[in-house]
């Protein structure tokens, strides 16, 4: 038994040298790479966050069927290994880790508490509104903060994103062709009131902003204005997050600032471990075949 069980499956290092070869979805030259590798777009995660988090069904699920408000920390660990594995990974990890996300959200299910409308987490709509947040925030955060993008960037980094979320469960009809029709569909869910921040999203965010009581307050919003200042008006209003002129004109500069100054931080500060991680089995991948 254990002998049939072996045939067919590959040594591990056979394995090892297809996991060499192996880009994963994206891969150099990709506008994934290319995006996701920066370190400030990270700084865009409480953005789409709590813009996750202002869709009522999401905060529900997420009230009711996780720990975020116990473990924040873990929460974010869990969401960058599973989305650094898939922006970065071999197909075979990218895979394994969209799989065990279709497992979780297969079980979410329940009743938004606010208005008793019932949700699922595989509802098509919803799961284009969690996959808009991050390819949103992700373009708004580099086009602003790192450099400028063409319409055309925008709209290659959105395709490259569409087999992702097609394997999460959107449908294919279902998903936005360019950047523009993407953002105005968002823009429609808030206007219409389908997405706004229910007493469940707000309390939720208190552990997105200030997970933990130390640092203060006041050290935790300055970590997160990079985020606000992408995030839409009447959010940033219904989550209690003060916003003004003089802000908007404070993060200008920061932006103005980074631009100029990323292009010379070393790529071991720039860019996300996971990236290079990438990098040096693409570069390994291109020395064996040369």
């Amino acid at each position: 038994m254990e002998a049939r069980v072996r045939l067919g499956v590959p040594s591990r290092a056979t394995r090892a040298a297809h996991g060499t070869r192996d880009a994963g979805f994206f891969g150099p030259g990709s506008l994934g790479w290319r995006i996701d590798r920066e370190v400030m777009v990270l700084a865009g995660a409480t953005a789409a966050f709590l813009l996750q988090l202002a869709d009522p069904a999401v905060a529900a699920g997420v009230a009711q069927h996780s720990n975020f408000r116990e473990d924040p920390y873990g929460r974010l660990r869990r969401t960058l290994v599973s989305t650094f594995s898939v922006a970065f990974g071999t197909t075979r990890r990218a895979e394994a880790a969209i799989g065990h996300l279709n497992a979780i959200h297969r079980s979410v299910s329940g009743t938004v508490a606010e208005s008793g409308d019932p949700y699922q987490a595989l509802d098509p709509v919803l799961l284009l509104w969690v996959h808009a947040t991050l390819i949103d925030t992700a373009l708004r955060i580099y086009d602003r903060y790192v450099e400028p993008l063409s319409v055309e960037e925008m709209d290659a980094y959105l395709r490259e994103s569409r087999p992702v979320a097609t394997r999460l469960g959107v449908p294919d009809e279902l998903f936005p062709d360019t950047v523009v029709g993407l953002r105005r569909w968002m823009a429609e869910r808030v206007a219409s009131g389908a997405v706004h921040v229910t007493p469940t999203a707000r309390a939720l965010s208190e552990s997105v902003l200030y997970p933990s009581r130390f640092p203060p307050r006041f050290v935790w919003t300055a970590v997160h204005l990079v985020s606000f200042s992408v995030l839409p008006p009447q959010i940033l209003r219904a989550y209690g997050i003060r916003w003004g002129a003089r802000r908007t004109r404070a993060m200008r500069r920061v932006a103005a600032v980074t631009r100029i100054l990323l292009p010379l931080v070393p790529a071991s500060l720039r860019y996300v471990p996971a990236w290079h991680s990438a990098r040096r089995r693409a570069l390994a991948a291109a020395s064996e075949s040369s």
